[in-house]
């Protein structure tokens, strides 16, 4: 009878493979007590050859998809495409109910933002709760053509 022998080493490797390492719509993240989320947005595109700026209108979308505890909005800062603070939309935290949703809009016309703002929001919790779902959604118009899209925040880790 012959012996068949595996590597150790091989086999750690294929077991990492199958671990995902990412998070796809549908799956869970865990729960968690805060974060702070970076929420990549536009105030204007590029279009043409030319690229010429198509300007968009921008919301920050908050979401407690936590059925059954609040959380609360400790802040939502945008930032130019240079890092810079443009605008600190809060003097105090927001509690958001279970379900509850809170938004706020850069005007189309409002292009100091550029191709690359973007949006810090940190949120907290007494409890371990769903993280919210947060999104900005551009959508703009021109000479007939629309365009609109959403880009959904990523968990940061900061020092703090």
């Amino acid at each position: 009878m012959k012996k068949i022998y595996f590597s150790p080493v091989l086999l750690v490797c294929f077991i990492l493979s199958q671990i995902p390492t990412s998070v796809y719509a549908g799956e869970t993240t865990g729960l968690s007590k805060g974060q702070t989320i970076y929420v990549p947005a536009y105030s204007h595109i590029y279009s043409g050859n030319q690229e010429r700026p198509f300007l968009l209108t921008v919301t920050v979308s908050i979401r407690n998809i936590d059925p059954g505890q609040s959380i609360t909005i400790m802040s939502v800062d945008y930032y130019e495409t240079q890092g810079n603070l443009l605008t600190q939309f809060m003097e105090t935290p927001v509690i958001l109910k279970p379900l509850g949703a809170i938004r706020y809009v850069i005007p189309e016309k409002d292009k100091a933002g550029g191709s690359g703002a973007n949006f810090i929001v940190k949120w907290k919790s007494g409890k371990s709760v769903n993280p919210p779902i947060v999104e900005s959604i551009m959508i703009g118009a021109k000479s007939g053509q629309g365009i609109s899209f959403t880009s959904r925040g990523q968990a940061i880790i900061t020092g703090e």
